[in-house]
């Protein structure tokens, strides 16, 4: 009971100053995966709570800045319905003179699809869904401009609000994953919000972004686990395009190998590039990343993770670094006996 009234109270205040931005980026996908996929509510089966923090790039001034907090947790509905989970993220994003504050509501229903006295593994499928708004803000006013008649800037401080919605499905068991999302349906026109449609503006809207996510553990011992996963994001697929037909963002994809020691300590490493850098088609490779966490028994959880960046960006600015800390309040799950076991979490971090 005194776990509900938490989260319960924790919910209110997401909801009561909840307000978002577009979609930032994380090396470590897994330290924080709910902004990614409202259908990954729940999938711990726990009162999991993460906060992260992002500097990409820091040593440059006006570099990227990220802040987010995530929580989420199955509900009961009825007296053995436990499919149901409810969840929610903040988010602060800063670049240059521009904010961004977050704030959405999520949740997700859970299917098993086969039966356990069957079969030896369990399979679910998560059904997701998000809601929530976006607040935009920058100050034009600190800027040096070449030109002060620039339409661009008219508005000097503009300020919106950018309501949205979301959706995925997350299909898991014990040993592997794939999840497939779009958090952002709704294509805010933000240049008509500014300005009217002024058609000497450029074009600002915002893009959907899709997330393609899967990977799997492969239990080598009772100690050691070998976790590959991969991470694709598409930009502006099925969306009307700006004047040049294109959108200034390649299809990205994350290659990840992790392992799992004595069931407490992740060491990983990744690459992060795009599928037109490997076609030649004028993108670069982006970073190797290098993270590591820790669980301790009480379900504190902390990781890190560095990005050494491959492209010209690396002489002015010094890479990229994460912090998380998070925390589960209860942890266990059901076998595919029907009893109850503390998760290896082979899967989460």
């Amino acid at each position: 009971m005194r776990k509900y009234l938490f989260f319960a109270v924790l919910m209110l205040i997401l909801s009561s100053s909840a307000v978002g931005q577009q979609d930032a980026m994380y090396t470590k996908y897994m330290f924080n995966p709910l902004p990614y996929n409202p259908a990954i509510t729940g999938s711990t089966q726990a009162l999991d709570m993460i906060l992260l923090h992002r500097h990409q790039w820091f040593g440059i001034k006006g570099a990227p800045m990220t802040q987010t907090f995530s929580i989420h947790s199955p509900i009961k509905i009825g007296k053995n319905n436990e499919n149901a989970s409810v969840g929610g993220f903040l988010g602060h994003d800063q670049i240059g003179v521009t904010r961004t504050f977050t704030g959405y509501a999520t949740f997700s229903y859970r299917l098993r699809l086969n039966n356990p006295k069957r079969s030896r593994k369990i399979i679910y499928l998560n059904i997701g869904l998000s809601g929530g708004v976006a607040n935009w803000s920058a100050n034009y006013e600190s800027l040096n401009l070449d030109d002060s008649n620039d339409p661009s800037f008219q508005n000097m401080t503009p300020n919106l609000v950018l309501p949205n919605f979301g959706a995925g499905l997350y299909l898991y068991s014990k040993m592997w994953y794939v999840g497939i999302s779009a958090p952002k349906l709704w294509t805010n026109n933000m240049r008509t919000r500014m300005q009217n449609e002024n058609s000497a503006l450029p074009i600002a809207q915002e893009y959907r972004h899709y997330y393609l996510t899967a990977g799997g553990a492969i239990e080598i011992t009772e100690n050691f686990v070998i976790r590959p996963s991969i991470l694709i994001k598409n930009v502006g697929l099925f969306v009307s395009r700006n004047n040049n037909n294109t959108v200034a963002a390649p299809t990205e994809f994350n290659i990840d190998l992790g392992f799992l020691l004595m069931r407490r300590f992740w060491v990983g490493v990744s690459f992060r590039s795009s599928v037109e850098a490997l076609a030649g088609l004028g993108s670069s490779y982006d970073s190797i990343d290098f993270w590591l966490g820790m669980r301790l028994k009480n379900g504190i959880r902390f990781g890190l993770a560095y990005d050494y960046t491959l492209t010209n960006l690396q002489g002015p600015g010094m890479g990229s670094y994460e912090v998380m800390l998070g925390y589960d309040l209860y942890k266990t799950l059901e076998d595919e006996d029907g009893g109850r076991i503390i998760d290896p979490r082979y899967l989460n971090f």
